[in-house]
């Protein structure tokens, strides 16, 4: 018997192992645009809640001072 490979062997295997690697690739590139949407949603909520802070503070610095009454 001869302990070489075919050529017609190591042709499958190749396009065995080139249809795996799409695969993957393929799988990868769709992880890839799901954390790429979470990322842009969760930059988007960072936007939101930081403009909120910002407006609070703004509004806690233009409320009256606590005083005491003038009772005391």
């Amino acid at each position: 018997m001869n302990d070489k490979v075919s050529d017609e062997e190591r042709l499958v295997r190749l396009e065995e192992l080139a249809a795996h690697q799409a695969k993957v690739i393929e799988e990868l590139s769709d992880q890839l645009a799901e954390q790429w949407k979470v990322m842009e949603q969760t930059r988007a909520k960072l936007d939101r809640l930081t403009e909120r802070f910002l407006s609070l503070e703004e509004a806690s610095l233009e409320a009256p001072a606590i005083t005491r009454p003038p009772h005391y």
